[in-house]
């Protein structure tokens, strides 16, 4: 397995440009109506020297900085105040004295803030993040006690392959989440670009599965053949008591101030 990769200021200039673009309205394909969704969701995270990244959700990158080492990938919002999980890996830069910023698509527009790190864990290849927004558009788990059998349908909502058609299926199963405690790995068969690590990958009815880590290609000779991507499925009682014990921080911090 390889990484899915993280972004250019190419891709992240195309990810400003769709933000400017309202998605199309719902039709009655199902496929459609989950591709609408996810639209409304699609999240960046962006690591970078800046201390802000203001005006460069307009598109307007100042040019003393194109060249200067920008890294960042996908991310997905899971509540609708402000958290969203990654992939551990889109983070690996930030001890190199950069800050990390999410930027979020709400509506026609495109909003950034700096992210703070919650949690993250490089053996599951996962970081949750939480940024000063509201985000009235987020992912709701698959129901923890369902089996998502091989050939479950799937959509990717990374910022590459999540703004283009296509979709896909599980290529391994997941059982309900009581047979596990931490995170498991499962496997796509959909190719995912650069930019994709840390993207939703989401079930035909718009669900959170998991989040995207890496993608597998075969090289015989010199040619490369994709074989499967794979992903990340966490303990959703885990992450919803690592949220709750971050709101009560936050809070217990604010009362402290006042």
């Amino acid at each position: 397995m390889i990484r899915a990769g993280t972004y250019s200021l190419v891709l992240l200039a195309d990810l400003l440009a769709f933000g400017c673009i309202s998605p199309q309205p719902q039709e009655a394909d199902p496929n459609q109506a989950t591709r609408h969704l996810v639209a409304q969701r699609i999240s960046a995270v962006l690591v970078t020297r800046r201390t802000s990244i203001q005006g460069w959700s307009d598109g307007h990158f100042p040019k003393m900085y194109q060249r200067e080492d920008v890294d960042g990938g996908s991310a997905a919002p899971i509540t609708d105040d402000g958290y969203f999980l990654t992939a551990d890996h889109v983070l690996e830069r930030l001890k190199s004295g950069r800050h990390a910023f999410v930027i979020y698509h709400l509506d026609d527009t495109l909003v950034t803030a700096k992210a703070r790190i919650v949690w993250r864990s490089a053996s599951a290849d996962l970081a949750l993040l939480h940024a000063s927004l509201k985000t009235p558009y987020f992912y709701q788990w698959t129901p923890p006690q369902d089996w998502l059998p091989v050939g479950t349908p799937v959509i990717h909502g990374g910022i590459a392959t999540g703004l283009k058609p296509g979709s896909g299926k599980l290529a391994t199963a997941l059982s309900p989440e009581y047979h596990f405690t931490g995170a498991r790995k499962f496997e796509i068969d959909i190719p995912l670009q650069p930019g994709d690590s840390g993207g939703p990958v989401v079930d035909a009815h718009g669900d959170l599965v998991g989040i995207n880590s890496a993608v597998e290609f075969l090289v015989p000779m010199d040619t490369a053949f994709f074989v499967d991507s794979e992903g990340i499925r966490p303990n959703t009682r885990m992450i919803a008591d690592l949220i709750k014990r971050d709101r009560a921080r936050k809070s217990s911090a604010n009362q402290t101030v006042e």
